[in-house]
This record gives structure tokens, C-alpha cells and sequence, in this order.
């Protein structure tokens, strides 16, 4: 059986505006690269198609004609809200162009949004609810689509949905991503402008799942709970990058890096006592962290450490963190930085309950911290999460898919009077960080450091001065 799996290139960007999000930041598709490891791992022949990778087709007509040339006979598309309707668009056309072509559809959008995805799509084969390896293999392998846990299928002109299946328990059991069959990588593939130092770069993630249920994340793929890589397989996995792609520096996109403190702990040890010549960023959240692990991370190589704040105001930061304290965020910054880690800060804009005075809090907020990076993303819910069932009764919300991407605001809340004021404050504070003093010093003093970021930056300049001009205040405002 010949498997192509399929990164959609979905919607990423603004409307009429130009994309930027490759040039700022082309990020491996982990969870697509695990299951193509795994698939071949038991014998199947299988293909990585990235639409949004290095020469990649700009058409969904000229991608679709890429992977029948694979010649494939079952194409599984990974899907995200924002890229699920390209997707079907491509699986529409294989479906005129080849009709033997079987297709299965996954992904965190299949797995909130639910079996009634069939119904109102009807060119989709199959759907594969949670984790993907396992159930993809059965269905690849020839298994009886009655017996496969987790699937999602048509029995004539009936749906059915079989018994959801059990998540994988020992994730050191599962091989190494198939990074190699990505085109370009990993020169070809970059993380986010001033997240690093060292070059080439790529993504891993060491986890899965989380054992907090805040109420704007979808848990519909992992569940709730947490699921890790023991701390050597983490530093083979390391090793492995290193030495077959020379890797000097890794982003580890866990939710809950720092939660088991013995397994980062054990890592840190490790890679402090047999140095890979790799740095890695990593997220930690309040509450998981003390100096001793602060000062293990930083001799282990990490650059810089990602704290999920939300907001700057006090209501609004208990309603989205439950138990977190403004304090409590300063005391963590402080601590970052007192152990020479640099600090970024993750924010959201127009959640529910949002007013332009709590904007402002935050905006003050994040000055205050004094972070060496911030991210500000636009607040959009999405099927799985927990606002979900009461998005409507809060503000004003457009579900249209390819604008939810969390770049774009799809809704208002109550307290801000419409989507183009949202918009402008945005572009105010957002702004108001890259430009304030103190920042900007910071900045300067590193800018040696940065030189491949910004060699990076003057090869993309048109799209990177597009995107300035977006955060630029609005004169008719």
C-alpha cells in the first residue's frame, strides 16, 4: 500500500493581505512525520507532501496533480480549522481525477468538530478521531473498517462511527519523525525571526496532552492528561537531529515541557554532561518552575523559555488561568531572567470578556514585564474548546473556517464595540511593544546574535514590510 500524507496549506494570513507566515516562520508538520514513521516502520511505502513547504505548488489544482503523481492509493490529509475546506477541495479533485484513490481525514478540526463532518462532506472516505498512527495503519494495512478503533465511516449511505481508541501509552515506543522525507529540510525550513541563534533549526515535540482544561484550547486529539517521552529518548531524539541533519537549535512545542520536573531534570543533566552543541526554547507554565530547574535548563542549553500568560488583567487572567495571579507571573518572569534565560510572553486579544480597559491592562502589563519577545495572538475558538457551546451568547462570532487561524479576529466580544476597533487596538499594542525603549536597547545589544535572522529578513523584505505595514495604526480610525 502507498500512503502520501498532506500538510494543507490552508488559510494562515489576512484577507488581501500578503502571506508572510512562510517567510516568518515554515515549521516541520510533527505529527504527520510521526505517523509516516510509523507507518513505514510496519512495512508501507509512504510520501510527505507540505503545501506549505519549499516549492511547493501555489494551487490546490498544481498540488493535487503532486500527489497523484506519488500514485497513492489512500491520501491522508492532517487538518487544522483554517485548513480543512482546501483539503476537501483537493480531495474533491483526486476524487474526479482518480476515483480509486481512497481518502482518510484527521487532525485536531476532524476530532472537535465530530462525525457530522460526513454528512455535510460527503467526497470524505474516512475520518480518524485522536491519535493517528494506529488507526491509520489498520485502515492502510487492509483491516476491516468495522474492526479499526477510532474510525469514522460510510457503510452504504449510513455513517458509522466505531468505539474511540485507547491513546498510545508508552510514546517511546513510537520511532523518530520521518523528517528526511520532507523536501528542503532543514535548511529550507525555518523557526520564528529572533527565536534563535544558531541555524539550521527545526520543531520536536516530547509529549502529549494536558492535564489543565483552560477554556479557549482544544484537548480533542490528546485528551486530557499527559503522556511523555522518557528523558533518553528525548536526548537520542536530540542526538539523532544532530548529527543526521546538524541541528543547532530545537523549539520543543509541549504544552507541559517542565511538568514531570524528574524527566527535565534527568534531560538536563544529560545534555550538561555529554553537550550535543544544540540550544532549544521550551514553554513552561506558572507554577512548574524553581531555580534549580531554571539554572538545569539554562546549562543544558535552552535560549529562551515561553510563559502562557493570556492577559494582563486581573478578572480576565482568573477566568482563562484559574489559580494564576498577576504576581505570580512577575515573580516567574523575574525568576526566567535572574537565571540568564530569555523570557517570551504568550498573550491573547478579544477572549471573551475582553474590554478595551482590560486591552489596556495587558498592553501595560506586558511593558512592565520588561520580556525579551511577546506573542499576541487574536483569540479565536475553535470546535473542541470548551467556549465553544457558549461562544454565541458572549459577542459576535463568524465561523468561517479559513479566517480561523488566530490571526484574524472572527469574534467580538461584548465589551468592544466592533471588529475593526479589535483590530486597531491590536495593531496599537502590538506595535507599542516593538517600539518601546527599553526593548529596542535590549534588542540592539544582540543584534550580532541575530545576524541570521536578519540576513534571513532582508531576503523576504517585500513580505516582511507588508506585514509591518498591517501594525501600523489606521489613520481613519
Amino acid at each position: 500500500m502507498r500512503v502520501v500524507l498532506v500538510h494543507p496549506a490552508g488559510s494562515n494570513w489576512i484577507p488581501d493581505k500578503r502571506d508572510v507566515t512562510v517567510a516568518a516562520n515554515r515549521m516541520v508538520p510533527i505529527g504527520l512525520l510521526s505517523i509516516a514513521s510509523y507507518l513505514e516502520a510496519n512495512g508501507l511505502e509512504v510520501f510527505v507532501h507540505d503545501c506549505l513547504g519549499p516549492g511547493a505548488p501555489g494551487s490546490i489544482d498544481a498540488n493535487v496533480r503532486k500527489i497523484l503523481s506519488l500514485e497513492p492509493r489512500l491520501v491522508g490529509f492532517s487538518t487544522t480549522t483554517s485548513a480543512f475546506l482546501d483539503a476537501y477541495e483537493m480531495a474533491k479533485k483526486l476524487r474526479e481525477a482518480r476515483p480509486s484513490v481512497k481518502n482518510v481525514f484527521g487532525g485536531i478540526h476532524v476530532s472537535g468538530v465530530g462525525p457530522q463532518l460526513m454528512g455535510r462532506f460527503p467526497e470524505i472516505d474516512y475520518l480518524v478521531f485522536g491519535e493517528g498512527e494506529v488507526t491509520l495503519l489498520e485502515l492502510a494495512a487492509g483491516e476491516s473498517p468495522r474492526r479499526i478503533e477510532g474510525l469514522v465511516w460510510r457503510d452504504g449511505e449510513e455513517v458509522v462511527t466505531n468505539s474511540p481508541r485507547e491513546l498510545v501509552r508508552d510514546l517511546d515506543s513510537l520511532p523518530l519523525p520521518a523528517y528526511e522525507k520532507l523536501a528542503g529540510f532543514p535548511r529550507e525550513y525555518h523557526l520564528p525571526l529572533f527565536s534563535y541563534i544558531r541555524t539550521p533549526g527545526t520543531a520536536i515535540s516530547t509529549s502529549r496532552g494536558c492535564i489543565y482544561q483552560c477554556s479557549y484550547c482544544d484537548r480533542s486529539v490528546f485528551k486530557k492528561g499527559f503522556r511523555s517521552n522518557s528523558s533518553e529518548y528525548t536526548y537520542e531524539h536530540l542526538r539523532y537531529l544532530r548529527k543526521r541533519f546538524g541541528i543547532r537549535h530545537v523549539n520543543i512545542y509541549d504544552d507541559l515541557f517542565t511538568v514531570h520536573r524528574k524527566r527535565i531534570l534527568a534531560l538536563c543533566h544529560k545534555l550538561s554532561a555529554e553537550p550535543l552543541g544544540v540550544q532549544f526554547n521550551c514553554a513552561v507554565r506558572i507554577g512548574h518552575t524553581d531555580d534549580e530547574l531554571l539554572r538545569a535548563l539554562k546549562e543544558a542549553g535552552c535560549l529562551m523559555v515561553s510563559v502562557g500568560v493570556e492577559s494582563g488583567d486581573p478578572r480576565q487572567l482568573e477566568r482563562l488561568k484559574a489559580g494564576v495571579t498577576l504576581d505570580m507571573v512577575k515573580e516567574t518572569i523575574v525568576r526566567i531572567k535572574a537565571n540568564g534565560l530569555r523570557a517570551k510572553g504568550l498573550f491573547m486579544m478579544g477572549v471573551v470578556g475582553d474590554t478595551e480597559e482590560s486591552i489596556r491592562r495587558t498592553s501595560d502589563f506586558i511593558i512592565e514585564l520588561g520580556l525579551d519577545d511577546m506573542n499576541m495572538s487574536k483569540f479565536t475558538p475553535f470546535p473542541g474548546a470548551p467556549c465553544w457551546s457558549t461562544i454565541h451568547a458572549e459577542g459576535t462570532f463568524e465561523e468561517n473556517w479559513n479566517l480561523m487561524n488566530c490571526v484574524n479576529f472572527v469574534f467580538v466580544p461584548k465589551g468592544i464595540e466592533s471588529r475593526e476597533r479589535l483590530d486597531q487596538l491590536y495593531g496599537e499594542h502590538v506595535r507599542r511593544f516593538y517600539t518601546d525603549p527599553t526593548w529596542r536597547k535590549t534588542f540592539m545589544k544582540r543584534i550580532w546574535q541575530h545576524r541570521r535572522s536578519l540576513r534571513h529578513m532582508l531576503f523576504n523584505l517585500p513580505s516582511f514590510l507588508a506585514a509591518r505595514r498591517h501594525f501600523e495604526p489606521r489613520l481613519d480610525g
